[in-house]
């Protein structure tokens, strides 16, 4: 006797029971190229926290050079916290157009005036 259930036995039992219900299977949510929205969002987080590291990296690394640490460490946190920002938006502006793509009907040969 086995105490756990067998997962594929389960998974044939769903199939069955949605089948028999008329419902279709659950989906994950999709968004642009088959992406969900938690790997868009993370994509994004990625984006941010990368564009600022590197506009600190290069900051420090010319402050230690010129020797002025505070200047352009400030400087250049900013402009990497703004090359983020920028880079994340192009990212929702893509996804945005993909998801409107998807959901607009191809136009084949509806009253074409002319």
């Amino acid at each position: 006797m086995a105490s756990e259930p067998d997962p594929d036995r389960l998974r044939a039992l769903e199939d069955r029971l949605a089948k028999l219900r008329g419902k279709p299977k659950p989906e994950r949510s999709q968004t642009a190229k088959g992406f969900s929205q938690g790997e868009v969002a993370w994509r994004m987080v990625i984006e941010l926290a990368t564009g600022i590291v590197f506009g600190v990296g290069i900051g420090y690394g010319l402050d230690v050079l010129i020797g002025t640490l505070p200047l352009f460490l400030a400087i250049f946190s900013l402009v990497g916290f703004a090359a983020g920002v920028r880079t994340m938006l192009g990212t929702a502006r893509e996804v945005q157009a993909r998801e409107m793509q998807d959901k607009t009907p191809p136009k084949g040969g509806q009253d074409q005036g002319g």
